[in-house]
């Protein structure tokens, strides 16, 4: 069993390893005009309604909206643009992507993700095989090693479970992501999002504003 983990796990990071610096300069493209979270604090309002509410959850399929403070600006930008063209299914996200400029995109991600987590120096726990692969971009402790790649740690389990499901089955169409998630199982899966949603520190909801009592 560990031969064949091991084997997998070498022809991933060489997917990765060709395909990785175009990617990291698409990302880096993606990722500008630098946000102003002010003004995204005026444009993320609509966000706040699944956001910025805990636990809330995706009416069909049933999973949590994913949790966006501490996340990297940038790669919100991306996740927004992937949506917006079509490389992420989800028609609500579809829906307000694509009414978004790429200046839009980049203040509602500045004002969404706040201040980006810091790895602790440890992970909580053991990490599951599989997860050999994912400490390339994600880190050992679900800390995104670059501002292009998500950070994971403390995520919603369920959320984590629904996006690799996505990238197996090609609901999120990303050449690295596809392949190395086309090797798991669905134990795989369930293993991987339990290890990283319960890594410290942890993404958090977007608190609402506090509404100013009219006078």
């Amino acid at each position: 069993m560990r031969s064949t983990v091991r084997s997998w796990a070498l022809g991933i990071l060489a997917v990765a390893a060709f395909a990785g610096a175009g990617l990291e300069a698409r990302a880096q493209d993606a990722a500008a005009p630098t946000g102003d979270p002010a003004r995204g604090a005026r444009l993320a309002y609509t966000c706040l309604g699944c956001h910025g509410i805990a636990n809330y959850k995706n009416a069909a399929p049933v999973y949590n909206v994913p949790r966006l403070r501490g996340q990297h600006a940038d790669y919100l930008v991306i996740a927004l643009q992937a949506y917006r063209n079509g490389e992420r299914s989800h028609g609500t996200m579809h829906a307000n992507a694509s009414s978004l400029s790429d200046k839009d995109m980049a203040d509602v991600a500045a004002y969404l993700s706040g201040a980006p987590l810091k790895p602790a120096g440890a992970p909580v726990g053991a990490p599951p095989p599989a997860a050999q692969v994912c400490v390339a971009c994600h880190g050992n402790d679900g800390v995104g090693i670059t501002p292009q790649y998500p950070t994971l740690s403390g995520q919603y389990e369920s959320y984590i479970v629904r996006a690799l499901t996505d990238y197996k089955k090609g609901g999120r169409k990303n050449p690295v992501m596809a392949g190395f998630a086309a090797q798991l199982t669905d134990a795989d899966i369930k293993a991987l999002a339990a290890y990283y949603s319960q890594q410290r520190p942890a993404l958090d909801i977007v608190q609402k504003p506090a509404q100013t009592a009219a006078r």
